[in-house]
């Protein structure tokens, strides 16, 4: 089978391979929802906890963090892979999450953000009114209201 050649599909190949950062290759992140809650886990091995800084400013989360070098300056470098200096990584976050209730862990180099889906967010059952009766949206059950005979 032969491929044909996209000259723009090869373009963004060769300037995404020339504008990647240390930075950007150093902080792969995981995203997933389970259940009422969205879990980031962000790997920053190597990380001192006291140097990571998260903020949120309206829908922007913000991850910050520092690894230093801890090798001599006068270290004569064979190989040098690890990046090193100020990494950040940026999420923008939809609507509906409660950004106030953002729990953060940092475990064995992982850092870990759990955001709750917000109250006002979550599926909820709505009641359709019909004069007395009351109508289950959910279950499309009548429910006879103030002492009203049932409807059939």
């Amino acid at each position: 089978m032969t491929r044909t050649f996209d000259p723009i599909r090869e373009m963004d190949r060769l300037l995404s391979d020339v504008t990647r950062t240390p930075a950007t290759v150093a902080v792969p992140m995981d995203l997933y929802r389970e259940g009422d809650d969205y879990t980031v886990a962000v790997d920053l091995p190597g990380v001192d906890p006291a140097s990571i800084d998260i903020d949120v400013d309206d829908r922007t989360l913000t991850i910050r963090a520092e690894r230093a070098a801890k090798v001599a300056k006068e270290a004569q470098w064979l190989s040098r892979e690890r990046a090193m200096g100020t990494f950040a990584r940026q999420l923008t976050l939809g609507h509906g999450l409660a950004t106030d209730r953002i729990t953060v862990e940092y475990t064995d180099g992982v850092l870990t953000l759990t955001i709750p889906v917000a109250e006002t967010a979550k599926p909820r059952k709505v009641e359709v009114r019909h004069g007395s009766t009351t109508i289950d949206a959910m279950t499309d059950q009548a429910q006879v209201g103030s002492g009203e005979h049932q409807e059939q």
